[in-house]
């Protein structure tokens, strides 16, 4: 059976382009996704949602990157912060 810690989130390294890796709490991560997704055209998979908050929280939940176009890619890792 799969250890319980290995589904604990403390925080998220967030790699975006031209910018020098960022250490984000889920909160901080979840504001930078919705920021994000509001100057972006929506992926199919994010329209069936109705709000922003839903939209971000989900990509947060199910992926790790997002394409912002002709910059690359914003990419994000869950990191535990304590061993």
């Amino acid at each position: 059976m799969p250890d319980s810690i290995m589904y604990q989130e403390d925080a998220y390294v967030l790699l975006e382009p031209n910018q020098p890796e960022q250490i984000l709490m889920a909160n901080e991560l979840l504001e930078k996704l919705k920021a994000t997704l509001q100057e972006q055209e929506l992926p199919q998979e994010l329209q069936k949602f109705d709000s922003l908050e839903e939209q971000a929280k989900h990509l947060m939940e199910t992926a790790c990157e997002l394409d912002v176009g002709p910059e690359g890619f914003l990419q994000w890792y869950v990191i535990r912060l304590e061993k």
